[in-house]
């Protein structure tokens, strides 16, 4: 499988999510060999969106001459796009948001009924690719914190997409969180191995990983007592 992996952190590797979608990866390894390419976006030369929609009149070419053109391309060679990001203001950073509203030229200005609600037409062909989203946050906890990324993901992926959402996610970065962290990471390991088979993951087995680790009030009094948040 073609795995694109969209890493939104500008801590690049060092991101506190890197390690949920590492031991992601390494699942969907076990399950079978996978080409895996990786992209820290902060580090891709992406101008923003105009908007002037020229790219949706000429066949799909951007008047941006930059990174994003060769990043179209490994998206269409893709199988899997794995977004990986921190939460930031209850949405993604502001470099793969940019990202993401350079993707238009893969549509046209015709639009479509799709259900309830209406989506431009594709200029290109990437009907056989799956959209996974790893976020975490620096929250105790998932309730009222993602409700607005995991929304946009839905809302930009509504076929094929998979969403992995892990509060806490500060303590994978903590050498001495390891006794509480290890096993965790070990069932997003098997989430990988499943998803690797089956492009879907045992709803119990992704609400024990987007379930809080430690109790709420003690996660608070760690990250109060001067543990840096995500």
């Amino acid at each position: 499988m073609n795995i694109l992996v969209l890493n939104g952190s500008p801590k690049r590797e060092k991101s506190d999510v890197m390690h949920i979608t590492r031991a992601f990866l390494d699942g969907m390894r076990d399950a079978g060999e996978q080409n895996i390419a990786e992209i820290h976006v902060i580090d891709r030369h992406i101008e923003p969106c105009t908007g002037c929609f020229a790219c949706m009149h000429n066949g799909g070419t951007c008047i941006h001459d930059d990174d994003m053109r060769a990043i179209l391309e490994q998206i269409l060679d893709s199988d899997l796009l794995l977004f990986s990001f921190p939460l930031y203001c209850y949405g993604m950073p502001a470099p793969l948001k940019g990202l993401i509203d350079r993707i238009l030229p893969l549509s046209s200005m015709a639009m479509q009924k799709v259900g309830d609600h209406y989506r431009h037409v594709g200029q290109r062909d990437f009907s056989r690719l799956h959209y996974l989203m790893i976020s975490g946050c620096g929250f105790p906890n998932s309730m009222h914190n993602f409700e607005a990324a995991v929304l946009q993901f839905s809302l930009l992926f509504p076929h094929g997409r998979t969403i992995v959402t892990v509060p806490e996610s500060p303590m994978f970065s903590a050498p001495e969180a390891e006794p509480v962290t290890a096993p965790r990471l070990a069932l997003v390991r098997e989430a990988g191995r499943q998803y690797a088979k089956t492009f879907a993951i045992d709803e119990a087995l992704l609400q024990q990983i987007c379930s809080p680790m430690i109790p709420d009030d003690v996660y608070t009094a760690i990250v109060n007592g001067g543990v840096k948040p995500n």
